[in-house]
């Protein structure tokens, strides 16, 4: 039950930080917001290590490292892809990076039930139907393609972060903010965007960024007693959230048919967790 909850809470936690996050990139752009959501969240998990003063518990806490990079990689093809699609589409489809880390587990020994073979297939059929626009002639809708690397990025994630948390998730949750602001700061030194914000907007975005950082260390810590088939699809759930705002603040409406895949890629994913 402990990595249950933790699971949840991470994705609850991410729901929230993935929607204003984006929301703030739509009007200041993505790197100059990503830049200033990544040091929030280090100097945060970093004062969190420092007052515990406990050294890593073991080397495994390095999985962080490919974990950063491959989550960054999807971070920030999700912000780009919120910024040019519709928040009800990019959410949904960037969920289903839920199916990885279960074709992660089945590999390693994982045996999934019925029910999560089921919430695979629904997970790709909602992002077939998702994904199309029928006022538009069946193109595709604006960000999935984004939100589809988005969901390869995040998929490469769970696993190693997994792992990583599973030895110590206070120094897998430092050594992957460490790695992702880096990765941040090397693309703002190659294109050199302004960072320039008003004072009133920096504490918003260390905000987000400590939201954001805060589902990755709960995450990390479901690890400890949980499957990565089961933890890695219960953090997923995030993306309900997500939706949820949209509609709420920004009253996002989208096709029908698109209603149904964005439901029945959510479906799915409640059914990889429930199995």
């Amino acid at each position: 039950m402990r990595s249950i909850a933790l699971g949840l809470s991470a994705s609850l936690t991410w729901g929230f930080a993935d929607f204003f996050g984006p929301l703030k990139a739509r009007t200041l752009g993505v790197l100059r917001v990503l830049v200033y959501v990544q040091l929030g969240g280090l100097v945060a998990i970093a004062l969190i290590v420092a007052i515990r003063w406990n050294g890593p518990g073991g080397l495994d806490a390095l999985f962080a490292i490919p974990a950063a990079i491959s989550g960054t990689l999807g971070f920030y093809a999700y912000y780009r892809g919120m910024a040019v699609g519709a928040m009800s589409i990019v959410a949904p489809i960037a969920g289903i990076s839920a199916a990885v880390p279960v074709i992660f587990g089945i590999a390693t020994g994982d045996r999934p039930s019925l029910w999560q073979w089921l919430g695979i297939a629904a997970a790709l059929g909602g992002v077939f139907l998702a994904s199309r626009e029928p006022d538009r002639g069946g193109k595709v809708a604006a960000g999935v393609g984004l939100a589809l690397l988005a969901a390869i990025g995040f998929g490469g994630y769970f696993p190693p972060m997994h792992a990583a948390g599973n030895a110590d998730f206070w120094w897998a949750s430092l050594f992957f903010r460490m790695t992702s602001t880096s990765i941040i700061l090397a693309a703002v030194a190659i294109r050199r965007p302004s960072l320039a914000v008003a004072p009133i907007q920096v504490p918003l975005l260390a905000l987000i960024g400590i939201g954001d950082m805060l589902g990755n260390l709960l995450f990390a810590a479901a690890s400890t007693s949980g499957l990565v088939s089961i933890t890695s699809v219960l953090a997923s759930l995030y993306p309900i959230v997500t939706v949820l705002l949209a509609r709420l603040v920004l009253g996002e409406r989208v096709a029908r048919s698109q209603e149904a895949g964005i439901a029945l890629t959510l479906a799915g994913v409640a059914l990889i967790s429930a199995g």
